[in-house]
């Protein structure tokens, strides 16, 4: 009854297995363990940290020593391994060497044989002197290079004038002697006067048509007043336009382009000295010009040139 019974459920068991759906394995589940993954490889050591303050110092006391502990069971002692193969035999190292022995006595010192006489040999003969070389081919010579001629430097400036020395003392005046007179001669007869001529014309003045050179002043370095042996000049000059009253003046303080800026002042400076001074000896303002009427060639720093012309 029990065996029926057994194999009525066998096949209720198996029925319900044919009908039932079949599970698939799920690799999900989490009794399941994947096997151990690849090591990677191991990361730089990380930066080190900042070192932490030291700690207080400990007491200085040393407790009591532990108990001991029970001894742990024996452990099972393991197979013996297997006898290794014999070893090779290798020569071993050279021993140390042994100590000298001691020295023997040093023997005794022979005598010291007498020199032999040494005689000096003669000189050999010399060699025959060797062939003098040929002479060699005298090189041609270089051709002459071109002679360049540098071109004429300036004409350097014309140096300062000296300081006028100081006039000399007027000698004492002499004695004036009264001469004798001499015996006066007797008198012609007078002629008879003869008739007066008419006045003739007044001529024609002279024309000077363009600026001409008449004096010259000098002045002392870095100075712009004007000497005082330069005023007789000054009056020389005012009395001849009175005696020429179609003349006028040009007064030149130029100088060339390439003359400094302090130059150039100063040369203006002493071209209105000569101005002025002309003025207080009585030259009219409106026979007085100034500007550059010279020639460029012959202005000299230091020097003012006075030229005159025909008024138009």
């Amino acid at each position: 009854m029990k065996r029926t019974l057994l194999l009525a459920g066998i096949a209720v068991f198996a029925a319900a297995c044919a009908t039932a759906p079949q599970e698939r394995v799920s690799y999900d589940r989490p009794e399941l363990v994947g096997p151990t993954g690849y090591t990677g490889p191991t990361g730089p050591p990380g930066a080190r940290g900042p070192q932490g303050p030291d700690g207080q110092p400990g007491y200085a006391l040393q407790g009591p020593p532990g108990e001991v502990g029970p001894a742990g069971p024996r452990g099972v002692r393991g197979d013996t391994g297997a006898m290794g193969l014999p070893g090779a035999v290798v020569v071993g190292a050279r021993g140390m060497m042994g100590a000298a022995g001691a020295a023997g006595e040093e023997g005794a010192t022979g005598f010291e044989g007498r020199r032999g006489a040494s005689y000096a040999g003669t000189t050999g003969p010399a060699g025959p002197r060797g062939p003098a070389g040929e002479q060699g081919f005298a090189g041609e010579s270089g051709r002459q290079g071109t002679t360049l001629i540098g071109p004429t430097g300036r004409t350097g400036a014309t140096g300062s004038s000296g300081v006028q020395g100081e006039g000399g003392q007027i000698g004492e005046r002499g004695a004036m002697v009264a001469g004798l007179p001499g015996v006066a001669g007797p008198a012609g007869l007078q002629g008879v006067r003869g008739r007066e001529g008419s006045t003739g014309e007044q001529g024609v003045a002279g024309v000077v048509a363009r600026w001409t050179t008449y004096r010259d002043f000098d002045f002392d370095r870095t100075d712009a007043r004007l000497r005082p042996s330069e005023m007789d000049q000054v009056v020389e000059i005012a009395a001849y336009l009175v005696e020429n009253p179609s003349l006028e003046v040009g007064i030149d303080g130029s100088l060339n382009d390439g003359s400094s800026r302090n130059s150039r002042d100063l040369s203006t400076r002493r071209a209105e000295s000569v101005r002025d001074a002309l003025m207080q000896a009585g030259v009219p303002a409106y026979k007085i010009q100034m500007g550059k009427f010279a020639d460029p060639d012959h202005r000299r720093e230091g020097q003012i040139e006075l030229l005159i012309k025909s008024r138009a």
